[in-house]
């Protein structure tokens, strides 16, 4: 793109942002001349979205003469134009406001720019490939689903006594994890307010019988619609779906799985058949995947409720297992000295005043078992610890928060589940690198997976991965980290982790105190035994909430992944799953 069409872009683009505004001002005044109370607004509100593909966004980078860079976000029907200068010679580094920004780099060979966007929480990984010369373009959903499947978006308004208020809103897809909405303002007859998650932002304009609504990314308007007030319960969740499953042979793909048949390993069809009809009657719902690997091979794949192989899941514990790998791939760098390593050792000097002489005998290994003897524990006997996960995640800073609570028991002696743990080891980790932490992973664990679809959530500062959990990866890359470590820390021939790092991570250290089953526990990943037809099957997992498993079990020369969306209760029931269908089908 020239720079005499760049600007000529620009104007139009601040021409038809100009003619927005005042039409929105406009319909705002016209519908009442006197200022609308929320609490008139207070309720239920729903309307359809325009365009399926409001949040599919097309990224072109154009280089241009010092270290400057042509950007535009497109979704075909508004367009986010920026002429940017990189914050640094190394890569491109440039932002689109305080929310928004790129950081990616070119690979050795010049053909792609590879990096992330952040918005909000969220580090998307984005792959840019040249199209032509100094030109890159790649493509970017906020929602991280390929396309939506309902249109529909309601908003529930709620005003309090004291003159607070608040508006979420909800999206018919119930695929995308939802919206953390927050900072609302209102003046005159116009609130704002953004979305913490996605970074994005949302106008609604109060016109009596209705509400309109526009989103925007930045000061972009990307989708407007109407609403109207809520006349039935709303509904969601609910598509016109072909969507079927099978137990035939996984479609065979370029991302480094080779596909076979359940056969081909003597396993039994009809358990796994049983388990897609019991899946789609509901009587194990909120099943979104289940995959099994089975010596290396791809041998089993069914997804459920619309997701497919395309769609990143939220991991949300689960991914406390990479947060370990990570920290073992670490120290195979001598980048961490050892897991005896004293924690606080690791931490930003300003903090350090929280030490003690108990807290200071904190190691790195205490963190990764669950041990610190930090009241930082999630559920279970102190529910309403000083560092558990509601706890400091409300807090201004977490880091504080979690190193100013106190010591329940000696560290290294009894363990108990909490988030804080891990939280603190991705602080001591991101405090020893040159680079940034988002890039460390992808460079040394995730891109020698294959693995570039992916979002890493980030904590509070929005600047740094948090290793407390929150991931989202597409389920053949859960099942290829699984493999891994069934490998022993290869992957197509290459040794991604030691082999003792993952030895190590498999041992049982403690048990977790304040969980149902008090599991054995490795480094960051649980042990657990089932019985199956007289055959005691042990496995080591990767858990998340609702429903996020990654079974490896050595002896079986298995790996399983299943993705559920049970938020709220059943999050076992993958346990239940491999139980019942899966070990059976592996047995017979």
């Amino acid at each position: 793109m020239s720079d005499g069409l760049f600007l000529d872009l620009i104007k139009t683009q601040n021409m038809l942002k100009y003619l927005r505004i005042i039409t929105f001002l406009f319909l705002s005044f016209s519908s009442s001349h006197a200022q609308h109370d929320i609490k008139d607004y207070q309720g239920n509100w729903e309307g359809t979205l325009p365009n399926v593909n409001s949040f599919n966004f097309s990224i072109t980078i154009e280089s241009l003469q010092s270290n400057t860079y042509n950007l535009t976000i497109t979704n075909h029907e508004s367009s986010v134009i920026r002429k940017l200068t990189s914050k640094t010679d190394d890569y491109i580094q440039i932002s689109i406001d305080e929310k928004t920004h790129i950081n990616v780099s070119l690979n050795s060979k010049a053909t792609k720019l590879t990096g992330f966007i952040t918005s909000g929480i969220l580090m998307y990984h984005i792959e840019l490939k040249k199209v032509k010369k100094n030109i890159f373009k790649g493509t970017w959903n906020p929602f991280m689903i390929d396309n939506l499947k309902s249109q529909s978006i309601f908003l529930s308004v709620e005003s309090n006594e004291d003159g607070s208020f608040a508006i979420y809103p909800f999206f018919g897809d119930q695929r995308f994890t939802g919206t953390w909405c927050g900072f609302f303002v209102k003046k005159d007859n116009i609130v704002l307010f953004s979305d913490q998650k996605t970074g994005l932002n949302f106008r609604a304009a109060l016109l009596g019988e209705k509400i309109r609504l526009e989103i925007l990314l930045s000061d972009t308007v990307i989708a407007i619609t109407d609403l109207s007030r809520s006349k039935t319960e709303w509904v969601w969740g609910v598509y016109d779906s072909s969507q079927t499953q099978s137990v035939n042979k996984p479609i065979q793909l370029d991302d480094g799985w080779i596909t076979t048949r359940l056969q081909d390993f003597g396993m039994e069809p009809q358990h796994l058949i049983r388990m897609i009809d019991s899946i789609n009657e509901k009587s194990l719902g909120n099943t979104h995947s289940v995959l099994i690997a089975k010596e290396g091979n791809l041998v089993f794949e069914a997804y459920f409720d619309e997701f497919n192989v395309n769609i990143p899941h939220d991991q949300r514990s689960a991914s406390k297992s990479i947060s370990s790998a990570m920290i073992g791939i670490a120290i195979d760098e001598n980048i961490i000295e050892s897991v005896n390593q004293k924690a606080y050792d690791c931490f930003p000097e300003e903090y350090k005043f929280t030490k003690d002489s108990l807290k200071g005998r904190i190691r790195i290994k205490d963190l990764l078992t669950m041990s610190s003897g930090l009241d930082a524990i999630d559920f279970g006997i102190n529910r309403n610890s000083a560092a558990s996960e509601d706890s400091y995640q409300s807090s201004t800073n977490w880091l504080k928060t979690v190193l100013e609570a106190p010591m329940i028991n000696e560290p290294g002696t009894q363990a108990y589940y909490g988030s804080a743990n891990p939280f603190l080891l991705g602080v001591c980790l991101n405090e020893q690198l040159e680079d940034s932490l988002e890039l460390y992973m992808d460079q040394k664990l995730l891109a020698p997976l294959g693995i570039s679809n992916y979002i890493i959530q980030t904590e509070r500062t929005a600047t740094t991965p948090y290793f407390g959990g929150g991931m989202y990866l597409t389920p053949r890359d859960m099942l290829k980290f699984g493999q891994l470590f069934l490998n022993e820390g290869q992957w197509k021939g290459k040794q991604i982790i030691s082999k003792k790092w993952v030895k190590a991570s498999f041992e049982k250290y403690l048990h977790l105190e304040n969980v149902r089953d008090k599991n054995e526990y490795g480094y960051l990943w649980w042990h657990k035994t089932y019985i199956v037809k007289d055959n005691v099957i042990k496995s080591i997992e990767a858990r998340g909430a609702g429903g996020q498993y990654i079974f490896v079990i050595p002896q079986l020369e298995a790996v399983i992944v299943i993705t559920s969306g049970n938020f709220n209760e059943k999050f076992q029931q993958p346990e239940k799953i491999l139980e019942d269908y899966i070990l059976p089908a592996i047995l017979d």
